[in-house]
């Protein structure tokens, strides 16, 4: 059996880096969920992303939590929010005691559709709207910020899968009133687990902390006034982060590179194709997925490459179409079920060479007698 090809596995920088911040913190025995590497991990994401405001926190599913508790989503509230997507942008929603609205997605981006949105806005009142950039592909932005200007609406950028991705220049995750980001182990960098809460105002992002931090309130003893959490990242966690940001450009390269090679390899398949790169974005391709469309079905694709090692997986299951889900309302076209049913993510592995891409590439193309 030939050596595993992998979706998209953790991977360490050569120089190290990673293993530097971490043994700062042990050799300082800083060992805690504050500390140097959290402060600086901080800095440097919101410096790299040009945004005024960061929180390290334990998970993007937490710091979509907290953003919409920064939003003053309560319970009973709706929240809008992409269909497609995994489900961390929607447990959240419930945590609150909210209601979630799901939005379909449009051909173009793959992500929240406007046009369903704008019908959305007329059918409800919501709190909030979170919209996600899919495998670091950008939403269109411009409509969805002003139909959330037009009716006085926070958003929430889910760019769990999009750290370094660009929308006219700026980066995903800064457009909207707070962003996310995640640093799960497959992500583009990871800190092994761990997410980062951003935003420009100040106030917000220290109530962020404050939640995160179990809502101790300032008194010599131990007081609390509001419900809080354990999610702040860890000293350890955050060094990881620190090492790893140095090679965010290294790892888009990468992933835009393995992306191409794809879209390239398959040209002559009529009935592949590949998401837009539209002339607005700069996405980092952190996973390249494809849609196939005739008898070679993404099932049948994705078992053949499991029967030569190779990991793929089929796209998000729209969250309208979850069980839990089901009782929620669903604004659209139906987009997203025929994303779902006709799509696949080829393995996008950072550290995957050229012939193991080439060998997927064969694969695939023996399937339609290539």
């Amino acid at each position: 059996m030939e050596k595993r090809i992998l979706l998209s596995s953790p991977h360490m920088s050569d120089e190290k880096f990673e293993e530097q911040f971490v043994q700062e913190a042990f050799d300082t025995n800083w060992i805690a969920p504050l500390g140097k590497n959290v402060d600086g991990f901080e800095k440097e994401l919101a410096q790299y992303v040009g945004i005024d405001h960061a929180a390290a926190l334990s998970s993007g599913t937490a710091a979509i939590h907290l953003a919409l508790k920064a939003a003053d989503v309560k319970a009973g509230d709706i929240v809008f929010c992409q269909s497609l997507t995994f489900s961390a942008s929607v447990n959240p929603i419930i945590y609150q005691g909210a209601k979630p609205v799901f939005i379909d997605s449009d051909y173009d981006t793959w992500n929240m559709d406007p046009k369903a949105l704008a019908k959305a806005f007329e059918l409800y009142t919501p709190k909030a709207v979170i919209v996600v950039h899919l495998y670091g592909q950008s939403a269109d932005m411009d409509p969805i910020i002003a139909l959330c200007k037009k009716y006085n609406v926070s958003l929430i950028e889910d760019a769990a899968e999009s750290l370094g991705t660009t929308y006219k220049g700026k980066h995903t995750g800064t457009l909207g009133d707070y962003g996310i980001y995640s640093f799960n182990g497959n992500k583009i960098i990871t800190t092994s687990g761990g997410g980062m809460f951003v935003c420009n105002e100040a106030e917000r992002t220290e109530k962020v902390r404050f939640w995160s931090t179990q809502s101790r309130d300032q008194a010599a003893h131990y007081q609390h006034s509001e419900i809080g959490y354990n999610y702040r990242m860890s000293n350890i966690s955050a060094g990881i982060g620190r090492g790893q940001l140095k090679v965010l450009d290294d790892r888009v390269t990468k992933k835009r590179s393995i992306f191409a090679r794809y879209k390239a390899g398959l040209s002559d398949i009529s009935e592949i194709t590949f998401p837009n790169e539209n002339e607005w974005e700069f996405s980092n391709h952190w996973l390249s997925p494809m849609l196939v469309r005739g008898k070679v079905t993404p099932t049948i694709i994705l078992e053949e490459l499991e029967k030569h090692n190779i990991e793929g997986r089929p796209l998000w299951k729209p969250m309208h179409l979850q069980p839990i889900f089901e009782e929620f309302d669903f604004v659209g076209d139906k987009v997203a079920e025929d994303l779902f049913e006709k799509g696949l993510c080829l393995p996008s592995d950072s550290k995957m060479s050229e012939a193991e891409q080439d060998r997927v590439i064969e694969i695939i193309k023996s399937l339609f007698g290539e």
